[in-house]
């Protein structure tokens, strides 16, 4: 299996390489070979080639079986024209790759309750959400877009475009994705105010008659944010357009406690899908040893399982990583009183030991 990593900025390269010595170990471990191959993607390849997505790095990416991703970003690009910014490598990559579902599980692990933002007496009842999102149409791509000056003042819009074909695809990861878990997709969209969203429910209710095996909701965006802190054990999967996802995803996160916890994949019609952390490039703590690398390593199991169906490496490494939040070991965003609190080295060096 080959792998295009791209450690990128920030504590990318970090954790990058916390997550590549556990693949190491599934290696040694089960009997199998991946070729890695490096390229360079946000800041640091603005800084190296001028542009955040070169063309080699695409290549690479195409010829491999999964690309491996830590974060890109940071402050020193911040003033850079907008049309090269370190984002626009990420989103760059996904649409060269048509990676158009975004999967992400946000599940509390049960050693980590105490570090869930909602009260107890929720956190009891479970929080295992898997938001797909659809990543490559709506408003981030849609046209005509525009940003300048009219009747003397600035102004600028956007345009959310769906088409048939984009819903229907995305609808069919997430009726497929809970046929894996417990049956029910809630389908989020503003449907009564947008002629787009209402184009939205009626593909997916039209999609939904090939899973009568599904059951089969949907909630308008604003509800769904109030639901999720309100009780997310009611959700399963939730599938949503690329704005309101980008939203809902990282608020499924954040109340998990700690977004350096989970992973995500971007997956398209085959290989090569992309698998990264959800958060950022924490360049407050990067080159310190800091970074939790278990959203990263959480990653690797999910290329494992999406791409390359090694369900029991995939399980192999969990099961790792339950582990070693169960003797106490912690990095800095997630440390209680009482746990052994480590580095970004010392924690994969647990997690390896529990494998």
């Amino acid at each position: 299996m080959k792998i295009c990593v791209l450690p990128g900025d920030g504590i990318g390269p970090e954790i990058v390489t916390q997550a590549l010595r556990v693949l190491d170990k599934v290696a040694d471990k089960f009997g199998r070979t991946f070729e890695t191959t490096e390229a360079l993607i946000g800041g640091c390849a603005i800084d190296a080639e001028g542009e955040p997505l070169p063309a080699e790095t695409v290549a690479k990416c195409r010829e491999s079986d999964a690309v491996l991703l830590g974060a890109v970003g940071g402050p020193q690009w911040d003033t850079i024209d907008p049309a090269i910014r370190p984002e626009k490598g990420l989103l760059g990559i996904r649409k060269e790759l048509g990676l158009f579902a975004n999967v992400r599980p946000a599940r509390l692990f049960k050693q980590l309750a105490d570090a869930c933002y909602l009260r107890p007496d929720i956190v009891a009842r479970g929080l295992d959400v898997m938001v797909v999102r659809e990543l490559t149409g709506g408003i981030y791509f849609g046209e005509p877009r525009y940003d300048g000056e009219k009747d003397g003042e600035r102004f600028g819009f956007n345009t959310m475009v769906y088409f048939e074909h984009e819903i229907r695809r995305i609808a069919k990861v997430a009726f497929e994705a809970a046929r894996k878990r417990s049956g029910k997709v809630c389908s989020v969209d503003k449907a009564n105010v947008l002629d787009v969203s209402r184009v939205w429910r009626e593909i997916v209710i039209d999609e939904h008659r090939n899973y009568p095996d599904i059951e089969l909701s949907h909630l308008y965006v604003d509800n769904a944010a109030m639901q999720l802190v309100r009780d997310p054990s009611q959700f399963d999967v939730l599938v949503t357009g690329n704005l309101f996802g980008d939203i809902l995803s990282d608020e499924a996160a954040a109340i998990t406690g700690s977004i350096g916890m989970l992973p995500s994949a971007s997956l398209g019609a085959g290989n090569p899908g992309l698998f990264e952390p959800i958060h950022g490039s924490a360049p407050d703590i990067a080159g310190k040893d800091l970074a939790n690398p278990l959203a990263t390593i959480l990653s690797v199991s999910m290329m494992l399982r999406h791409a390359f169906d090694m369900g029991a490496e995939a399980d192999c490494i969990e099961q790792a990583v339950e582990k070693t939040l169960e003797q106490g070991f912690r990095t800095g965003d997630i440390v209680q009183e009482g746990g052994k609190a480590v580095g970004c080295t010392a924690m994969a060096d647990a997690v390896l030991a529990n494998m």
